[in-house]
């Protein structure tokens, strides 16, 4: 198991979402508003193909420095994965499952975690 702090796991989660091209990376501060799991990490995939290869890719980099899931849900389908983490939870969408839940406003209480999105994130934002 690695010992990586909660906004490092964060910011490992969402660098390895952009590179499979997720959109819209949020990280949450979950640890005041839930027991659930201190932080939440949300993105998104074009379709369902590339929300599964978006969890698949954080996935292998999490097991690659010895981080395992407690679950995983939703591969299936691919229209919404869950990733328990155990500390941190992910949810990679499809766009209007995304719009349709918005977990941003249900937990609009979590301040959002300040994490460093490359020049990617930009470009990809900006195409929207």
């Amino acid at each position: 198991m690695s010992a990586l702090g909660r906004v490092e796991k964060a910011q490992l989660i969402v660098d390895a979402a952009l590179e499979r091209k997720a959109e819209r990376p949020v990280a949450l501060d979950m640890r005041e508003v839930s027991s659930i799991a201190d932080t939440f990490v949300l993105v998104t995939g074009r379709s369902s193909r590339q929300v599964r290869a978006v969890a698949d890719g954080i996935l292998e980099r999490l097991r690659a420095l010895g981080e395992k899931p407690l679950g995983v849900e939703g591969m299936d389908e691919g229209r919404w994965v869950l990733l328990d983490l155990g500390d941190v939870i992910v949810h990679v969408f499809e766009p209007e499952v995304r719009e349709h839940y918005d977990l941003e406003r249900l937990w609009s209480d979590a301040p959002p975690l300040d994490l460093q999105l490359g020049p990617e994130a930009s470009l990809q934002e900006s195409a929207r």
